[in-house]
């Protein structure tokens, strides 16, 4: 390994980063996470996944007007510092990183949740373990590497996905895997209003999903992440946004709905990827199989997306004194090694928690993730608007990809996040997450008084005796 003699190499394609971001996003959300959402809202659900993607794209907008104005490695931490202040920044920058790790410890608690499907006699930290491992090694590789392999991870799960919605319309109209049987589930569109309506279990019971869906969809903002490694960052940023949001609209909204036309809603259990219980129970068990396949997959792809923009993210605190300067090493391969290895040490959690509390882990991660995620995006949103006050109206003009409908969707977009705070410490089941967000956060403006603070004013004070 080598100190930092060079920056990060711009490795990646406009074909990396659409899927890197599409790896991110869709993996364990909507691959597992997706039947205790179903079971809050019913197939009202629905809605609640085209509300937040509304406003998750409207996140994404306010990260590419800024990553698109100055395309930087660890970026939105690098734009809060600049235009909220460096305490913004480093607590943006920390509490994204903090987001991927618990982002990656649902993902390898569903990859051991997985690997059940085939070997439940295994205890489970195993599997979190050697996957821990794994990917962390891979991690190490040059960016061009990882940026392939998550490409072809992310586009097996895509396949997956439109295979899945042909198999289940194919299912409601041949009923395949229902004939012949005196307990055949029906299934059919009517499903979605036929087992106590389409909002069986009122407003309340949509907006308590808002907290699986939100969490959903974290991870999509890699993209901008990715700013300081992209090969052309001003054409293939925006191609990027444009493309990804729609594609998980449909790929969310168009496959649940065939999930729950497929099979009645409140029969969709957490045992496992609510896909593969459908097709097992179905009969189809080799299609089962393979779905299982597919949810593996989903899940590395979305570890090894998480690692990499947390390693970035931190990479990019270093550079702005704001994280330990081993964060800032670079490898001969233009990989900033150290975070990894931090992300992978920091993995190793999820193990020890695998192994004590098995039964439980998953939705208190989730709902913590929902946290890091929501207070992510809402200061995007929060810096995006600084960043334009900051401008002439000349600087705004030249913009190269602005912010749509702009003062009042980006106001609408930070007010549903706002939103989605008050749904975490309404209800029960979230309330520990709000805590410990709160907590978080609190530790976070304490470590930066106490430490960073104090040690950039000694920093300034000692630059001008240097000149």
């Amino acid at each position: 390994m080598q100190t930092q003699t060079q920056g990060l190499k711009r490795g990646l394609s406009a074909r990396h980063i659409r899927f890197m971001a599409l790896g991110s996003a869709i993996g364990t959300g909507l691959f597992y996470g997706s039947a205790a959402a179903i079971q809050m809202a019913g197939p009202a659900v629905l809605l609640a996944y085209l509300i937040g993607g509304a406003a998750v794209f409207m996140v994404m907008r306010a990260l590419g007007e800024m990553a698109v104005h100055n395309p930087v490695s660890g970026s939105f931490g690098h734009y809060a510092s600049t235009y909220l202040g460096p305490m913004s920044g480093f607590i943006l920058g920390w509490t994204y990183a903090f987001e991927m790790i618990i982002v990656c410890l649902a993902d390898v608690t569903a990859f051991g949740i997985y690997m059940g499907f085939w070997f439940p006699e295994v205890a489970r930290w195993i599997w979190v373990l050697g996957i821990v491992l794994l990917i962390g090694g891979l991690n190490l590789c040059s960016v061009k590497v990882f940026g392939e392999m998550e490409f072809w991870l992310s586009l097996l799960k895509v396949a997956a996905i439109v295979a899945m919605i042909l198999a289940g319309f194919g299912i409601m109209l041949f009923g395949i895997g229902t004939s012949g049987s005196s307990d055949a589930v029906a299934t059919g569109v009517s499903n979605l209003w036929s087992f106590g309506g389409f909002m069986p279990n009122g407003v309340g019971g949509l907006i308590a999903s808002f907290a699986v869906v939100m969490f959903a969809f974290g991870g999509i903002e890699i993209i901008g992440i990715t700013a300081g490694e992209a090969k052309d960052p001003q054409r293939v940023i925006p191609k990027a946004i444009n493309a990804v949001p729609l594609r998980i609209l449909l790929f969310y909204v168009l496959t649940l709905f065939v999930l729950m036309a497929i099979y009645p809603w409140n029969q969709i259990g957490s045992q496992g990827s609510p896909f593969v219980q459908i097709f097992d129970s179905l009969g189809i068990s080799s299609a089962a199989t393979i779905l299982n396949i597919v949810v593996i997959s989903a899940a590395v792809s979305a570890i090894n997306s998480d690692i990499f923009g947390a390693g970035r993210m931190m990479y990019g605190l270093a550079q702005q004194g704001q994280a330990p300067k081993g964060f800032a090493k670079i490898s001969r391969h233009g990989v900033p090694w150290m975070t990894v290895l931090v992300m992978g040490a920091t993995l190793l959690g999820g193990v020890v928690l695998n192994y004590l509390i098995p039964e439980n882990i998953f939705l208190v991660i989730a709902s913590i993730a929902t946290f890091a995620t929501v207070w992510v995006w809402l200061m995007i949103l929060v810096t995006q608007v600084a960043m334009r006050r900051s401008m002439t109206r000349e600087q705004v003009a030249e913009l190269k990809f602005p912010v749509p409908f702009w003062p009042y969707a980006p106001m609408a977009a930070i007010a549903f996040m706002v939103f989605i705070f008050g749904v975490l410490g309404y209800f029960p089941e979230t309330q520990a997450a709000l805590m410990v967000g709160a907590v978080w956060i609190v530790f976070l403006v304490v470590a930066y008084l106490l430490w960073v603070k104090p040690a950039a004013g000694r920093a300034i004070e000692v630059a001008p005796e240097l000149s």
